[in-house]
């Protein structure tokens, strides 16, 4: 698949770009922001953060500790010809209040927290490349900056080389994960004779947003699992 080729073209080059990223650069960002968090729970919503999204090891123990507490990732990948969509790995639930908290979270605080996802563990870090409101493309090192918590804190030269490795850590399984699932896929279209079709992909997603169930297949641990989704 095309589609597929051209992904896997763009999860090489950032696995490459961000065994490159210099620690020294982190360190200085994230020093120079001094983040706290203030308990706010705001990155523990629907409505900030859109969606957790877990690498295989944290859906595996977030399905042991809840197995209704994971969902299939929002933003499907492909779609077959039979409007069947393929995603790369799950999603932490959210509940249906007002601003989708998280399902793990209970007055403000995490239900789980000594097994929290690695995401959870590390945000607001982040280092990849992403687009800013100003068109730029560029290395991100910190999400929702002024959005939420405090900033000014002293980050020690220990604190901020362990807050580097762990991120560095979930990016790197995050763009492993990629490689892996779009691997598969293609593998898994070429045996079945399937193909993506964009027209049915917008078709099943118009379907979709407008609250209609659909097939989607997760892939998880080596393998695709069926899951039947709705908005």
């Amino acid at each position: 698949m095309k589609k597929a080729e051209s992904d896997l073209a763009y999860f090489a080059d950032e696995a490459e770009a961000l065994t490159a990223y210099p620690k020294d650069r982190f360190l200085e960002v994230i020093s120079d922001v001094g983040f706290e968090c203030d308990f706010c729970g705001k990155c523990c919503t629907h409505a900030f953060n859109d969606h957790v999204y877990l690498l295989k090891e944290d859906a595996a123990r977030m399905m042991e500790i809840d197995s209704g507490a994971v969902i299939p990732s929002p933003y499907f990948d492909f779609c077959d010809q039979e409007g069947r969509f393929y995603v790369s790995g799950y999603s932490l639930k959210t509940k249906n209040d007002d601003v989708g908290s998280c399902i793990f979270l209970e007055n403000n605080r995490c239900k789980i927290y000594d097994k929290r996802p690695t995401i959870c563990r590390v945000y607001p870090y982040m280092i990849h490349r992403e687009t800013d409101d100003s068109g730029l493309y560029d290395w991100r090192e910190i999400s929702g900056l002024n959005e939420h918590g405090l900033y000014g804190a002293e980050i020690g030269e220990k604190e901020g080389a362990d807050i580097f490795e762990l991120t560095k850590k979930y990016e790197s399984g995050y763009i492993s994960q990629e490689i892996e699932f779009l691997k598969a896929v293609s593998v898994h279209f070429d045996k079945n004779n399937l193909k993506h079709i964009p027209k049915i992909y917008d078709k099943q997603i118009r379907a979709f947003e407008k609250g209609d169930g659909v097939t989607v297949f997760v892939y998880h641990d080596g393998a695709f699992h069926e899951h039947k989704a709705r908005k």
